[in-house]
């Protein structure tokens, strides 16, 4: 069956954020940042506020069991607009092409903060071009959990055999292609955009 619509992550995908970009201006020590992150302020962590958790409960809860980084724990939602640095120039070449083909319909899939999401939305007004967009934190459950796919295609009326999807986590990506859904895994090369316009038939 043809495909009709296209799924775009977004994290990773067509913009490009990483607490480095903030936490760099705060340690000023390489080492310590990444002790930081890696342990402290982690991808776990964060994936809580992604999943409908507010940053202010998880900020004061992780700064009691980590006293010793209360003040950089603190700072982690003030510094997060300086996280977000941009949109990643591949993702949004494969975008433009998936727009300005008139062939399909493109739709959003992201682990992103209900708080958050509205700054980016607004920042980059390509994001207002899809013809709708689920959130992780707004539904109160992330990627790969099944149920988020399950409101994708329900909301919309998607067939999966009908859905392109592209995430930079393989994870995300199976749990899509266990749901029916066509995925790839997005990583930007030259190879995976030459696969991805051999799928959609484009010239991207």
């Amino acid at each position: 069956m043809a495909i009709k619509n296209v799924v775009f992550d977004f994290g990773g995908v067509l913009l490009d954020w990483n607490p480095r970009y903030f936490y760099s201006e705060i340690f000023n020590d390489d080492e310590k940042m990444e002790y930081f992150i890696q342990n402290i302020v982690t991808t776990k962590w964060n994936s809580q506020m992604d999943r409908g958790r507010s940053f202010e409960d998880c900020m004061n809860e992780l700064a009691k069991e980590h006293e010793e980084y209360r003040d950089q724990i603190m700072l982690y939602r003030k510094g997060w607009e300086k996280m977000l640095k941009g949109e990643i120039s591949s993702g949004i070449k494969v975008l433009k092409a998936v727009l300005n083909s008139d062939k399909y319909k493109v739709y959003g899939l992201t682990n992103w903060s209900a708080e958050t999401f509205p700054y980016a939305y607004n920042k980059y007004t390509f994001l207002q071009q899809f013809e709708g967009i689920v959130v992780s934190g707004e539904e109160k459950m992330i990627k790969p959990e099944k149920g988020i796919y399950l409101t994708l295609l329900d909301r919309y009326q998607l067939k999966p055999e009908e859905t392109f999807f592209m995430d930079d986590n393989k994870d995300n990506v199976a749990m899509a292609k266990s749901r029916g859904i066509n995925a790839l895994v997005f990583t930007g090369t030259d190879e995976n955009l030459k696969e991805i316009s051999k799928i959609l038939s484009l010239n991207i």
